[in-house]
């Protein structure tokens, strides 16, 4: 794993995600690593519908066709 610094953040932003996450029972490292994973997944999501909204031949997936796709863009692509 690698380790992300943010420099500069204004003590207000810090304290207000700090009693956010403790509202929500976590760390404020636990609650930030949720929030850029769930941002990667979001990007990844997205660059995904646009490859597939991309295609220029009308083709339709098969039933269960998508899940499967999308399985295989995850595993290339990583969490």
């Amino acid at each position: 794993m690698v380790a992300l610094r943010i420099r500069d953040v204004p003590e207000e932003v810090r304290d207000a995600l700090a009693a956010h996450a403790k509202g929500r029972g976590q760390s404020l490292q636990a609650y930030l690593l949720e929030l850029v994973e769930t941002q990667a997944r979001r990007l990844r999501n997205t660059s995904l519908v646009n490859h597939v909204g991309g295609r220029s031949c009308g083709s339709r997936s098969l039933p269960g066709g998508s899940a499967a796709e999308l399985a295989d863009q995850r595993e290339q692509h990583g969490p």
